[in-house]
């Protein structure tokens, strides 16, 4: 049985009997004015953070999720996207798409706002995505890609590439290793489904975004995830897990190179009162300004003696500096 049907599997039982286990389902869910969250969505929030970004939901787009869990999170992309169809959830498994089903018609009785048919729920997986080249405003998915062996998560990707709109964005929250995670964790294929032995350290994870064309990241959070104890996993010293968050937009990549944006800012401390790079930039003295990480280390370099560049936030909300 390979990885994949290992996840089916893991997941169809999921879907029938929720494994409190899992990622977030101990963690409060968004609060939004008027919007009731049905509890069995709650016991099968399936996910490692949220994908749910707000400042990405103006303008009522639409919106593709990947892997659709018990509902929760099409649920609240809903609640930002109110028309019939805005939401289409694929999914590979029979019983998550039919639980994901009943726990919107749930949802409906439960949150007068809500029509069932604003979620459209469809058969199809992350490899050959049932929708159209450039046809979606919003991609999203919330702990599946880090299932994904590496050259599956290429795949996966570049279909999330190809079907995003020019300019449109793709929407993570995934583990992310804080080191290599070893062979034998890897070769674990029910440790893989439960979203402990797939992640990549960062930078193999954003390089892997960059590969297939996004041309800016934009970091939303970054927190502790899960801890790999030396005792259960076989491991010399424990391995921390972390989640990100994060939002990759479909626009071409710079000359220079992608712009990663970790919440690092720029302080112009001279005796002028502003500085221009002549680049984009105008620095007011003692403000801070949202720039991107190559751009610190562009400035950094520039103005030695002028600039203060403050370390990576791990969390930033648009606002761009490019």
């Amino acid at each position: 049985m390979s990885y994949l049907e290992t996840t089916a599997k893991f997941y169809a039982e999921a879907a029938e009997t929720p494994q409190v286990e899992l990622c977030c389902v101990q963690s409060a869910p968004m609060q939004l004015p008027g919007l009731v969250i049905p509890k069995i969505m709650q016991k099968m929030n399936y996910g490692c953070g949220t994908t749910v970004q707000p400042a990405e939901l103006a303008g009522q787009p639409t919106v593709l999720y990947i892997g659709v869990g018990g509902g929760i999170e099409a649920l609240q992309f809903a609640y930002f996207c109110r028309r019939p169809g805005a939401v289409v959830a694929v999914d590979p498994v029979t019983e998550m798409r039919q639980a994901a089903v009943r726990n919107l018609e749930l949802a409906a009785h439960q949150n007068d706002w809500f029509d069932p048919a604003f979620v459209k729920v469809l058969e199809g997986d992350a490899f050959a995505l049932p929708i159209a080249d450039e046809s979606v405003d919003v991609v999203a998915q919330n702990c599946l890609f880090n299932i994904f062996e590496p050259a599956d998560l290429q795949r996966a990707l570049r279909e999330a590439h190809r079907v995003l709109k020019p300019g449109g964005r793709l929407i993570m929250s995934d583990p992310i290793a804080t080191r290599p995670i070893p062979p034998h964790l890897q070769a674990d294929e029910r440790l893989r489904a439960m979203c402990l032995s797939g992640a990549l350290p960062y930078e193999d994870y954003v390089q892997q975004l960059i590969d297939v064309g996004f041309g800016q990241i934009e970091i939303r959070a970054r927190r502790p995830y899960r801890l790999l104890d030396t005792h259960t996993y076989g491991l010399e010293t424990p391995l921390l897990l972390e989640s990100l968050d994060s939002v990759s937009f479909k626009v071409p990549i710079p000359q220079d190179g992608a712009c990663m944006f970790t919440g690092k800012t720029a302080v112009y401390s001279g005796v002028k009162s502003s500085l221009d790079d002549h680049a984009g930039h105008l620095l007011q003295r003692g403000i801070p300004l949202a720039v991107c990480d190559k751009t610190a280390a562009k400035l950094a370099r520039q103005f030695p003696q002028d600039i203060v560049i403050t370390p990576s936030t791990w969390h930033y909300v648009r606002g761009s500096c490019c």
